[in-house]
């Protein structure tokens, strides 16, 4: 049998009891410094197994993308894993994973991440991989293309040909106003074919820079060996004289519902967002509504599946989610509706919720079961070299401060029964909402 540690245990007596108790977490005592061309290094030595993971998380996303060009650094993470002056195309698959390792990147609204875990003895060669490619990328036309085209049907396939593709692409450019959260991630098949070599030769002289990133080094190293590897090979590494561009655009507050309706092929059943703007990421009201997104859409036992789902039978599924971001980013409620319902019904329950949750307060077993939840899932994070490292990273990015890697669980276990009351109070109203109905385009049938 599988040996459970101990503090896992304590947590699933917890949740089986559904009572809290404050569980304390040894804290991640990691090394932090800046090279002399602006480059932060984070690192923690934990010798426990033969492995380590490698992530660079650059200050960059697809907020960040120009004009017109909607889509460019999710393009740009995948030109990343291309030739450089020292390096073949895809080099970095053999250097991971012909070693038993592995490799990746994402992109988000904030962020591009590169991550890599390796036997530690392979350590090195990935330092010195990670500078490469920050220092000496090839874009030419042909990996230019290559790359562009593989980002285009990543678009066919997850937007256009899922029937609910569009539902999620329209949650988010229907509640942004002004700020450029309103262009998706993955882009737009037209900006991408605007796109020219120049232009991403640009966009990584603009961002792709030692100023504007983050090393982190997790597992299984000598501190000494490391920071050696690190000066050698990121350290020479220029700082360019020119400055970053930065998003300045803040959204306004909402004053009034906006309603939409989106259609589109192929869509099986309707589906129902209404969506308000969040809190950026370092809010202290953060914690308080992650509980109670736990408590409304945390499973089969939640207040919306039992309520649209389970008894009234209108929804295949209905969720809350927190969706934070370095600037305001977004709260919205979700569902899928039951065959023969319509959006009107869906939308009068999850408002219908959401007055529950404002006008009565949470009970003591709701707010520990949701508590235990997001603590576990958190602790869990915690327990491999790579899950380390993207906590730190995320804090990094988003709060500006990778020692709320330390703090977050307690801030978790502080949120009472009144604040998960005053925060859906304060955030949600009649005239701050995003309303959005998603049918099938019915054109055909006409």
């Amino acid at each position: 049998m599988q040996k459970i540690s101990a503090i896992l245990f304590i947590f699933v007596v917890l949740l089986v009891s559904q009572t809290f108790a404050q569980v304390k977490v040894a804290p991640i005592n990691f090394k932090e410094r800046k090279l002399a061309n602006g480059m932060r290094i984070v690192t923690y030595q934990d010798n426990s197994s033969p492995s380590v993971t490698i992530q660079v998380w650059y200050d960059v996303g697809s907020k960040n993308d120009p004009l017109k060009r909607n889509g460019f650094a999710h393009l740009f993470e995948h030109i990343m894993f291309k030739s450089t002056k020292n390096m073949k195309s895809e080099q970095f698959d053999r250097m991971t994973e012909d070693v038993g390792g592995w490799n990746n990147a994402s992109t988000s609204d904030d962020v591009t991440n590169y991550y890599e875990v390796v036997p530690s003895n392979h350590l090195e060669r990935l330092i010195w991989a990670e500078a490469e490619r920050m220092s000496n990328l090839t874009v030419d036309e042909a990996n230019f293309k290559s790359e562009r085209a593989v980002v285009q049907e990543e678009f066919r396939q997850s937007v256009l040909a899922n029937p609910y593709g569009q539902f999620y692409e329209s949650i988010q450019k229907e509640s942004f106003n002004v700020h450029p959260y309103k262009r998706t991630t993955i882009g737009t098949l037209e900006d991408l074919d605007s796109a020219t070599v120049p232009d991403v030769q640009n966009f990584h002289k603009t961002y792709y820079r030692p100023d504007n990133a983050s090393l982190i080094v997790v597992g299984d190293f000598d501190q000494k060996q490391l920071d050696s590897w690190i000066d050698k090979y990121f350290g020479k590494i220029t700082k360019p004289n020119s400055t970053i561009p930065r998003v300045t655009e803040v959204e306004p507050e909402r004053t009034k519902e906006k309603r939409v309706t989106v259609k589109a092929p192929n869509v099986p059943l309707p589906a129902v967002a209404i969506t308000y703007l969040a809190p950026p990421a370092k809010d202290k009201d953060i914690p308080a509504l992650q509980v109670a997104s736990a408590i409304l859409s945390g499973g089969e036992s939640s207040r919306l599946y039992k309520e649209l789902v389970r008894n009234q039978q209108i929804a295949q599924d209905a969720s809350f989610g927190v969706d934070t971001k370095t600037d305001k980013g977004l709260m919205y409620f979700t569902a899928t509706l039951a065959s023969g319902k319509t959006p009107e019904m869906a939308e009068k329950s999850l408002l219908a919720e959401l007055k529950k949750i404002q006008n009565a307060p949470v009970t003591a077993s709701e707010l520990a079961k949701a508590k235990n939840g997001i603590v576990a899932g958190k602790v869990r994070s915690l327990e491999t070299n790579d899950g380390k490292a993207f906590q730190i990273g995320s804090a990094i990015i988003l709060v500006g401060d990778p020692n709320a890697v330390n703090t977050e669980l307690g801030e978790i276990q502080a949120v009472t029964i009144a604040d998960v009351q005053r925060v859906m109070k304060k955030y949600f109203n009649d005239n701050n909402r995003v309303v959005i109905y998603y049918v099938n385009d019915d054109k055909e049938g006409k």
